[in-house]
């Protein structure tokens, strides 16, 4: 017997530039008065600045997070914690058609009666190398079924916290100290296995277990990756390499962002591409529920002759 039904259908996103127009960080830039450009430049040099300093390996992808700890500890974001990052996440704005886009592909589903008859359904899932805290706290999160981001820790434990008996002190006012978890572009590709195999769910199944084929909770045949630009590759790689569906948008008006993902579909990266605009009848917003059918519809097949080769053909008379 299967681990699981395999009638899940995995939309999976990325977040800045493919739902929202720029980065989410900006609310927090606005808050402080911070110049997001020179920010960003000071986290550009950041590599070659750890460089000189003798460093050799430094991760690039989420070297910000550190800069962001820096800029917390300097009192330029003063008092920077994580219900702070929440509260700004509702400042976030969203390309058109979202959030609501993503409960009319789920009512898509379940309000097809042939799909319904075999349980199959939607979940949206976000991979994001920005700020979990922030995604949580958008009006895009009632929507998802998971979110994968970098988070901080506030008030890390003492040294020997396991064995002091007497009561703890008071807890500081609350702040960013630590990185609690970070994704790079790389480690994305580690979401989409815990999605695939369930770990998500059940966390009793990790994500390096072996598991076969056949008893993971969502094949890749039954996801979708939606995202923007080159960090995206390593996903976009693997969905392609096991049969799922990838897309690639571009935000209206923008040449350099029609060549990029123009580019990525010449080189076979993404299926197809198109608009950042999720309205009803844009070319994006069919694509993905065209997609859809097509891989419910493979469900339903696979599942009605799964059945059919199990219980055969009923008995007939003979002439």
């Amino acid at each position: 017997m299967p681990l699981f039904l395999q009638n899940i259908i995995a939309c999976i996103w990325d977040f800045d530039k493919t739902l929202i127009p720029g980065y989410m960080q900006e609310p927090l830039f606005e808050k402080y008065g911070v110049d997001p450009k020179k920010f960003w430049r000071e986290v550009q040099a950041l590599p070659e600045y750890y460089k000189n300093d003798g460093m050799s390996l430094i991760a690039s992808d989420t070297v910000y997070l550190n800069h962001i700890l820096t800029y917390t500890h300097a009192g330029i974001f003063k008092g920077l914690n994580n219900d702070t990052l929440r509260a700004l996440g509702a400042k976030i704005s969203f390309y058109p058609g979202l959030p609501e886009f993503f409960n009319e592909v789920k009512h898509f589903v379940s309000d097809n009666a042939r799909y319904r008859q075999h349980e199959i359904r939607v979940e949206h899932y976000i991979v994001s190398t920005g700020l979990r805290q922030m995604i949580l706290g958008s009006k895009i999160a009632p929507y998802i079924d998971g979110v994968w981001g970098c988070e901080f820790v506030e008030n890390p434990p003492p040294p020997g916290y396991l064995e002091k008996k007497s009561k703890p002190p008071k807890a500081p006012s609350k702040i960013l100290t630590q990185i609690a978890y970070a994704l790079d572009n790389t480690t994305k590709t580690r979401s989409v296995f815990e999605i695939n195999k369930g770990t998500n769910k059940i966390p009793d199944i990790g994500v390096d277990a072996k598991i076969p084929d056949e008893d993971r909770r969502v094949p890749f045949q039954n996801m979708i990756y939606v995202a923007d630009g080159p960090s995206d590759i390593p996903v976009f790689s693997i969905i392609n390499q096991f049969g799922g569906r990838t897309f690639a948008v571009y935000r209206h008006g923008s040449r350099e962002e029609f060549a990029q993902v123009n580019n990525f579909q010449k080189q076979g990266r993404v299926q197809s591409y198109g608009e950042a605009d999720y309205t009803e009848g844009s070319q994006t917003a069919m694509w993905i529920k065209n997609s859809i059918s097509e891989i419910a519809d493979l469900i339903v097949e696979n599942r009605e002759k799964a059945l059919g080769d199990k219980i055969g053909k009923p008995p007939k008379h003979l002439d």
